[in-house]
């Protein structure tokens, strides 16, 4: 008899959770985004998989909370004359669809080409709202993505790269060598990406990380040092924000949690707790800088 199929079969699964939890926020009669293809798109696996990883289930808030900070940051970074938004490991993300862009904006996708093929089957024939391009690309390849990035830097003024849910999979020299081949460009201006501390990797291993690494996505970021791991390679952190003083504010963290969004935010290296931050950095000096929170 043929073992059962895991839940979660390979790290762009996670993807469909992510799906699940938007529908889920965007059916509240109080929702603060609508993803009319969330629902859709996570499928029934989107659910099966929340159901096999319940600590996930139970931190729907830090989703919801990280969408609103991105989708915050997107809009500053078009007012702020981006021309080129570029979506690593886009997965199920339905911005360009879902979010007023600008018509002229141009949102490029990259991604694996099972997670864009599903994506492009269930979404048919919608019609984004900006100049929507999808590139299949292994992003550990890095010869690959230096291609693109080379490609796209010469064809933007101002490119914003986004990174939802990414680099937590990434070795620490994997996430320096991406890093180095997204300053590379004099293009790429902005990078928006969320981060987890020591503490948070750890919390997330015990909790739920027997599911991802049977699927070979185990957690393996979360630096010491914080944002600050970035400055040797190019990028400067200008704002970190909390999704948890975030969900605090947007009235979607659980009672059981608000007394700790009363505490200061600290950095992500001061203390082995878990601690998670949506990061601005800026290509160079960042003599500007916003950062700390």
């Amino acid at each position: 008899m043929a073992a059962p199929e895991p839940a979660i079969r390979n790290v762009s699964d996670t993807a469909r959770w992510t799906a699940l939890f938007r529908a889920q926020e965007s059916e509240r009669p109080d929702a603060l985004f609508r993803d009319p293809f969330a629902r859709a798109l996570a499928g029934d696996r989107g659910a099966q998989i929340a159901q096999s990883v319940p600590f996930a289930a139970k931190h729907a808030w830090s989703f919801t909370a990280r969408t609103v900070l991105f989708d915050r940051l997107v809009l500053e970074e078009v007012a702020a004359g981006t021309d080129l938004i570029l979506n690593l490991a886009a997965g199920l993300d339905t911005r360009p669809y879902r979010m007023d862009l600008p018509a002229d904006l141009r949102w490029v996708e990259a991604d694996l080409p099972g997670i864009l093929d599903y994506k492009e089957s269930v979404l048919g024939g919608a019609q984004p709202r900006c100049r929507l391009e999808r590139v299949r690309v292994d992003l550990s390849d890095a010869a690959a993505r230096q291609k693109l990035f080379q490609e796209l830097g010469q064809e933007a003024r101002r490119v914003a790269v986004l990174s939802e849910g990414l680099v937590i999979y990434f070795p620490p020299e994997g996430v320096a060598a991406l890093a180095r081949d997204l300053a590379a460009p004099p293009s790429f201006a902005r990078w928006i990406l969320d981060l987890a501390s020591p503490g948070l990797v750890q919390m997330m291993r015990k909790r739920m990380g027997r599911e991802v690494e049977a699927a070979g996505a185990p957690f393996l970021f979360g630096p010491a040092e914080g944002p600050a791991f970035f400055e040797p390679l190019g990028w400067t952190p200008m704002a970190v924000h909390s999704p948890l003083k975030t969900a605090a504010q947007i009235h979607r963290l659980p009672w059981s949690m608000k007394i700790w969004a009363m505490f200061p935010a600290t950095h992500p290296g001061a203390k082995p707790r878990p601690w998670s931050g949506i990061c601005l950095f800026e290509k160079g000096s960042g003599r500007d800088s916003r950062y700390p929170h």
